[in-house]
Formats: structure tokens, C-alpha cells, sequence
């Protein structure tokens, strides 16, 4: 990738520890994570796991609420670190995951928007100050009459997430992180916060880091996708190529837990057999020495438990297995 064109994160670490009883672990929530997100073209790159599998951890470093502890991210090939805050901010805006506690209940949602506007030194004056609020509103199905002196309380969640979605675009910013923007949100209104992203992406030319755990939206939004395993992505690549042929087993395993509209197929559980289940009650797959699949794989190999894989290369994406060590 251009390195001038998006974000670009090397080799990126974060440890955290744990004190349990009286001893003290120390795990990698994000383990020597690479990846670039282009922004010319734009795209949508959805990042999928289970719950604390490390997204939200890597999301809020791009967005510089954390520091790496080893690695560096880019932003157009200057470290983010490097930008002033609100240069930088200009350019990289967040959408949280609960719209509700992305506003103060007490105050005028309007105002969230007008004092961005003045805070970014976007306009001063009150009627392009107004204009620019509902332009950005306009972009998200909104407009500034329907939200004009109203409080939080007063709008839907999925109306909230608009509004939020509408305040980061004031800035013009490149990039959206969106850490589970829908998750809040009821099945009815996801689809249509899930198809906003998309129009901004083919209008606004913005490119968006989703972050989520529902497999079904990341399919229908996302160009490529990355699946991150205990701090570790172990596969990259087009989006519909891996969700409808997973290679690695740990995508295998989210594709095969979604619920099954046939009633007569048993869902599986988080263990495919008695002896992976054994394992797992040992050994926490974050202080694994190996991959960090190999206490619920079923294909799991003597190395796998040994060492952490390389990337092989296989079918146009990446991913980190010794199954496919002979495409290295």
C-alpha cells in the first residue's frame, strides 16, 4: 500500500497484566498485529472475533485513547503520535458503540454538533455554522429541524447513532473507527446504520474500520476482513471469500456457530470434541506458547502448540496456521 494512503499499522503490541491470588500474568491483548487500511480507494475493513479477542484494544490505539507497547501506526505515513491532536482528530473520528452515553442527557443534542463545529475552527458564523449542521445531518437521513433543541432521551437509539455519525463528518474526516456501532441497536435498525456506512464510503469517499462480532452485517458491508484470535489475526483478506470459504479453523468454528435455520442441526458448542475441552480448562489460550487455537482445534498439530505460525499465503489473503505451511 501507497504508505501516503491510509492507515498503516506495524508490528503493533499491548500488554496488559493480571494479578490472580498472588501472583502476577502479564498477556499481549494485541500481539505483533500488521495491517493496512487504504483510504484512496476508500474501504470498509471489518475486524471479527469473539469478545475479547482484542478489537476494541487495537481500535483504541488507532484512535490514540492507548499507546502500543511495541510497533508504531501510520496515518498517510506519519506517526499518529506526530500529528497535532486536532489535526489529527480531523482526520480520524470515532463512532462509540452505545449512542445513548455518546451524549450528556442534559443537554441539547444540537449543541453536540455546533460546538464541534466551532471546537475544529470549522465556521464561526451561526448560519454557516447552521448550514454546515445540516448538510452533515442530510448525509445521515437527518435534518437540523428534526433535531433542534430536543435532548437525548427524546430520539431512538438508532436516530442517536445518526446524529453521533453526523457530528464526526462536520470534520471531513478520512477515516470512521466504528467499534460495534449496531450492537446497541434493535435488529430493525441495524441494517439501515450498516447501509449508512456504505453510502458514506461510495459518497463521502470515507473508509471505515467496523468492528464487530456479528459475521451476518460484516459479510454485507465489508471489502476485506480481518479475524483476530486472542491479540492475534490469523486471517486477512476479501471478505466473501473467507466468510463463504473459511480456511483457518477458527473461522471455520464463528461460521459454524452461527445459529442454523435448520431445526434439526445441532448448533456447536465452544468445543468440538471431549479431549479439546480437557485442554482448555488447563491452559488460558492468551499464555499459550503455540497458536493460540490449539487448545479447540481439531486439527491441531504437536508444532501448533510449540510455536506461533507465520503468515502463509493462500487464495488471495493471509493466514496464520501451519496447515498451510507449505505456501509459504
Amino acid at each position: 500500500m501507497n504508505a501516503m494512503e491510509g492507515i498503516s499499522i506495524k508490528n503493533v503490541t499491548k500488554t496488559y497484566s493480571q494479578r490472580i491470588l498472588f501472583s502476577k500474568k502479564t498477556f499481549n491483548a494485541v500481539e505483533n498485529v500488521s495491517l493496512d487500511i487504504t483510504t484512496d480507494p476508500p474501504e470498509i475493513f471489518s475486524l471479527v472475533g469473539e469478545s475479547g479477542s482484542g478489537k476494541s484494544t487495537l481500535a483504541n490505539m488507532i484512535l490514540q485513547l492507548i499507546k502500543p507497547d511495541i510497533g508504531e501506526i501510520l496515518l498517510n505515513g506519519k506517526k499518529i503520535n506526530d500529528f497535532e491532536m486536532l489535526e489529527f482528530m480531523k482526520k480520524i473520528q470515532p463512532i462509540f458503540q452505545d449512542p445513548f452515553d455518546s451524549f450528556d442527557p442534559m443537554k441539547k443534542t444540537d449543541l453536540f454538533i455546533y460546538e464541534t463545529v466551532k471546537n475544529f475552527n470549522i465556521a464561526r458564523n451561526k448560519d454557516s455554522i447552521n448550514y454546515i449542521i445540516d448538510q452533515c445531518l442530510q448525509k445521515v437521513g437527518l435534518n437540523y429541524q428534526m433535531i433542534k433543541g430536543r435532548y437525548p432521551h427524546e430520539f431512538s437509539g438508532g436516530q442517536l447513532q445518526r446524529i453521533a455519525i453526523a457530528r464526526a463528518l462536520v470534520v471531513k474526516p478520512l477515516f470512521l473507527v466504528a467499534d460495534e456501532p449496531v450492537s446497541m441497536l434493535d435488529a430493525s435498525l441495524r441494517i439501515s446504520i450498516v447501509n449508512l456506512f456504505k453510502q458514506l464510503k461510495e459518497k463521502e469517499n470515507l473508509s471505515v474500520l467496523y468492528i464487530t462480532h456479528d459475521l451476518s452485517t460484516a459479510y454485507y458491508i465489508s471489502d476485506r476482513i480481518g479475524v483476530m484470535l486472542r491479540g492475534n489475526l490469523v486471517e486477512i483478506g476479501n471478505a466473501k471469500e473467507i466468510l463463504g470459504e473459511p480456511l483457518h479453523p477458527y473461522t471455520q468454528f464463528l461460521m459454524k456457530a452461527l445459529l442454523e435455520p435448520d431445526p434439526d442441526k445441532t448448533k456447536i458448542s465452544l468445543f468440538d470434541n471431549e479431549k479439546n475441552e480437557e485442554k482448555m480448562t488447563e491452559v488460558s489460550e492468551y499464555q499459550l506458547k503455540g497458536c493460540k487455537y490449539a487448545n479447540r482445534c481439531p486439527n491441531v498439530k504437536k508444532i501448533c502448540r510449540e510455536k506461533n505460525p507465520e503468515y502463509y499465503y493462500i487464495k488471495n489473503r493471509k493466514i496464520k496456521c501451519f496447515l498451510y505451511e507449505e505456501f509459504k
